[in-house]
């Protein structure tokens, strides 16, 4: 199989709510109407789309996310910058800059459907963290 594109969409009646909040974290909308919301990352291969509950085009399955089960990480080579600009955006930064003992510096936030965005720098783990979990 071979994709042209790959992306998740997030059912939610907050369509409006969500293309603003991803506009300000530069993503631009490729595709817009009453029903559906295409956006995609500035110079990125980031897509990200946001349809309406009750459209018969729906395919089957999605019930409106609860905002349960699913995040979205977005690496960052620079995790505090992101988090300074993100804060200063007025971003609702629910989790802090936390350096994890696993290799990661990131930050967190819920956009406006509920999906929990994780901004991410991979950075050095802890020593001997992932010896435990190393396959023999």
């Amino acid at each position: 199989m071979r994709f042209v594109d790959r992306y998740p969409i997030i059912v939610t009646p907050r369509l409006r709510e969500c293309r603003d909040f991803w506009l300000g974290l530069n993503f631009g909308v490729v595709f817009e109407a009453s029903w559906f919301v295409l956006l995609q990352a500035e110079g990125e291969s980031a897509t990200l789309a946001f349809m309406h509950p009750d459209h018969p085009s729906a395919p089957p399955g999605p019930e409106t996310f609860s905002g349960k089960g699913m995040c979205l990480e977005l690496q960052v080579e620079d995790a505090a910058a992101a988090c300074d600009e993100a804060l200063a955006a007025g971003l609702p930064v629910t989790y802090p800059l936390t350096r994890e003992p696993f290799g990661q510096l990131r930050f967190g936030f819920h956009d406006p459907s509920g999906l929990w965005v994780d901004v991410v720098e991979q950075v050095e783990p802890a020593e001997g963290f992932w010896d435990p979990y190393m396959a023999a």
